[in-house]
């Protein structure tokens, strides 16, 4: 067996990893590079023995260079599991449009051929890499409680051995999608560090923690901004904010203004997939309660209208909360509403997600009190707040949890998807609790 990182081995961007055995290699993910990661989008690996693409989940830093991938002439099958491969179009049509300047037509021509490669698969079950079965390598996906549709993935070897590759495990006890369960075996284990050095906050009490930011905002009049992720952290925030407002903790007729089209595209895929909901989620639809679609929530298709909006917060002191992509400040809607309201005193800017270092987001976060703004400089007087319980990944008592509930221990863990500094300590506490493990 041979494992080589084409990306997101040393970083938390740009995942991509080929596994090499009995004469097949497989890439697992092809993300996009992000922040201070800056390495071209270009495939500068040969991809003429790739057998396959498998995807851990629908985030543009673990798919981002497949549209690359394609062009390069890569035309073998592409699996996912079945909400994977209903995200995975969505989230490459605007990243074509904003990095390349692709027309519709273009942008449509890319993700029909990659469509046309899609293999979804269900959870839990064993398929064959090799569609005539010739090859020895075998795959399946299990849950990863990180997104919608998010998994890891276990390669079965010729030899009986299973490589796992565990993508981005989410926390535990996120309400909306289930905790991920550790494998039966994992002889090889290539696991995420973003938070190995680090504990999340509560995540029971995370509603509570998001009313106290909103009530303290609502005394001095402003709008909460909050720059989030459309896959995963924006449902998260809907859905305590729904929990708020029926427990009536929130006023009735302060308005949640959902202003990213992608994330309103991705919350119907949420709605569509209850079936990958966690119990909480479930008791909630089965109480007819509509936790991603409540009256409240106001969604901002039309640009012109955004535009008018972003304004008007400017002008006046009303209050809002307001939720836009990117995540991480480096695009999309937020980016207007940040030009427009960071020098205000009465602006809250909640992050909800990792911060990726070089990113405008981490800039804010590390307390920077200018920053470069379409190509313009933009005072910080703004309230800055972190909230790591809404972080779709796990930390690192969950990564622990994850790796000694599999029994016999792995022969070898192997740590991706992290920061340097992330990466030693995690480092230094599974040798110490007696693992091998390679940084």
């Amino acid at each position: 067996m041979e494992l080589v990182h084409h990306g997101g081995k040393h970083t938390v961007t740009g995942s991509c990893h080929e596994l090499s055995s009995d004469g097949q290699s497989i890439l697992v993910d092809c993300g996009l590079f992000q922040g201070a990661d800056e390495r071209p989008l270009e495939i500068d690996f040969a991809i003429e023995h790739i057998s396959a693409l498998l995807l851990t989940h629908a985030h543009i830093d673990h798919i981002g260079r497949v549209p690359w991938l394609v062009g390069h002439g890569f035309h073998q099958p592409i699996y996912c599991t079945e909400a994977t491969a209903e995200l995975v179009p969505l989230m490459l049509e605007d990243g074509l449009k904003l990095q390349l300047g692709l027309s519709n037509k273009e942008v449509q021509y890319v993700l029909n051929q990659i469509d046309c490669l899609l293999r979804p698969q269900p959870y839990n079950q064993w398929f064959s890499i090799d569609p005539e079965g010739k090859l020895p390598l075998k795959a399946r996906f299990q849950p990863a409680g990180h997104i919608l549709g998010s998994s890891y993935i276990e390669v079965q070897l010729g030899n009986g051995e299973i490589v796992l590759f565990s993508g981005d495990l989410g926390p535990s006890n996120t309400p909306l999608l289930p905790d991920p369960v550790s494998p039966e075996r994992a002889d090889y284990l290539l696991i995420e560090t973003t938070y190995g050095n680090k504990r999340h906050d509560d995540i029971e009490s995370r509603a509570e923690r998001l009313k106290a930011i909103i009530d303290r905002s609502l005394a001095d009049g402003g709008a909460i901004l909050i720059p989030a992720f459309s896959v995963g952290r924006t449902q998260e925030l809907l859905f305590d904010i729904e929990q708020l407002i029926y427990e009536h903790k929130i006023d009735i007729n302060l308005p949640i203004i959902l202003d990213s089209p992608m994330a309103q595209k991705v919350t119907e895929s949420y709605r569509s997939f209850k079936k990958l909901w966690g119990e909480e989620a479930k008791d909630r639809l089965a109480a007819q309660r509509h936790p991603l679609a409540f009256e409240q929530c106001i969604t901002v298709d039309d640009h012109r209208y955004h535009l008018k909006l972003v304004n008007r917060l400017k002008s006046t002191d009303e209050a809002s909360i307001v939720v836009a992509a990117s995540g991480m400040c480096q695009g999309g809607r937020i980016m207007d509403y940040l030009k427009a309201l960071l020098p205000d005193e009465r602006t809250d800017i909640l992050l909800a997600g990792y911060q990726a270092q070089g990113t405008l987001g981490r800039a804010i976060q590390s307390g920077e009190m200018l920053v470069d703004i379409d190509q313009e400089e933009v005072e910080i007087n703004a309230q800055v707040h972190t909230m790591s319980g809404y972080s779709a990944h796990a930390d690192q008592a969950d990564l622990l949890k994850f790796i000694q509930g599999i029994e016999p221990k792995p022969k070898i863990i192997h740590l991706i998807h992290g920061e340097d500094e992330s990466k030693r300590e995690f480092a230094t506490q599974l040798r110490n609790l007696g693992y091998q493990v390679v940084e």
